[in-house]
């Protein structure tokens, strides 16, 4: 006598791992926490309070969202937590509160859960939501000199900081910034409030490499292509190794290439693919420094190879041993 199992099975590759979602997530949100110390230092406790305002939304958006719709709950996999920190940490100090809550529900609701949820979007929420962000062009682009804030005031009211100019606006302009390699390096500079410090985020990128929660090679093709040209042609008559330094430091590189870039959902799956992404991120990203009307390139870079991601996919997968062309296009 036979017996009858009833077995659900799943798409291939069938792969057993410790690893889910919800601790890949831990794994990032583990690896951004000295970045936001850091930017806690640098910007004062607004920094804190704007990332906690903006994974509230994020977390509340996607709850509800699902809610709503009367779809299985996902808040449990952090993953709207990760996009809350991402997103916050590209906005200057300077916005007013608001600002987190509506990118939070363009990332949320518009990018990921209107595609299906998490692994079924194609461009990454935070950066998507910080270009749509940029409706609002003053108060993107407002910033707050390093060290500036005075105590707890600037928690409640607007941006009590004195503003300033950030490092890739003088880069811009083919000048040197005020600040030496090491203040960029450590993070006394300008900028949104999760780039400012290349170490922390380095190291941050290091312990997922070792956590093996990112591979390094769209880090560090992207990096190395922004390296490699900007060493080769720099700007201003500035020599090329100082002028390299500089574009490596300052900005949004290190945090776009280690923890945007680097996707899942929104990141090649083959080996030559993400090295042909980081590449392509990083072209992009000098191209748009050197000849866009805005200062920073990462964001867009990163979004317009998301959007060839199927592309690169299509064009780097192996190939199948054992099927000539007749076969896989169905001649007889």
């Amino acid at each position: 006598m036979s017996k009858e199992y009833n077995l659900a099975v799943s798409s291939s590759p069938h792969i057993r791992s410790a690893e889910d979602t919800r601790s890949i997530m831990l794994d990032v949100i583990i690896s951004l926490v000295p970045a936001l110390a850091v930017a806690i230092y640098i910007f004062g406790l607004r920094a804190l309070t704007l990332t906690l305002v903006g994974v509230g939304a994020c977390v509340f958006f996607e709850w509800g969202y699902r809610n709503l719709l009367k779809k299985p709950s996902s808040v449990g996999n952090l993953s709207a937590v990760v996009t809350g920190v991402l997103l916050v940490f590209c906005l200057p100090v300077t916005v007013p509160y608001w600002i987190p809550v509506i990118g939070a529900f363009f990332a949320i609701v518009i990018v990921k859960e209107l595609y299906g949820g998490i692994g079924k979007n194609f461009l990454n929420p935070a950066l998507a939501a910080r270009a749509f962000l940029f409706s609002w062009p003053v108060i993107m682009t407002t910033w707050a000199a390093p060290l500036s804030y005075s105590k707890f005031a600037n928690i409640i009211g607007g941006a009590d900081a004195i503003t300033s100019a950030t490092p890739m606006e003088a880069l811009h302009m083919g000048k040197l910034p005020d600040a030496t390699l090491l203040q960029a390096f450590i993070g006394e500079i300008g900028g949104s409030i999760g780039e400012i410090s290349s170490i922390v985020l380095l190291l941050g990128g290091i312990y997922l490499v070792i956590r093996k929660i990112i591979s390094p090679r769209i880090p560090l093709s992207y990096i190395l292509t922004v390296a490699v040209v900007t060493f080769i042609f720099p700007k201003g008559g500035i020599d090329g190794l100082t002028w390299m330094l500089y574009n490596l430091l300052c900005g949004g590189l290190m945090l776009g290439a280690i923890f945007m870039a680097t996707d899942y959902s929104t990141s090649p799956t083959t080996k030559t693919g993400q090295i042909i992404f980081g590449i392509g991120c990083g072209l992009l990203t000098v191209f748009i420094r050197y000849f866009g009307s805005y200062v920073e390139g990462v964001s867009y870079a990163i979004l317009i190879m998301n959007i060839v991601v199927w592309l690169i996919d299509k064009s780097t997968l192996p190939r199948r041993f054992g099927v000539n062309k007749a076969a896989k296009g169905g001649a007889k």
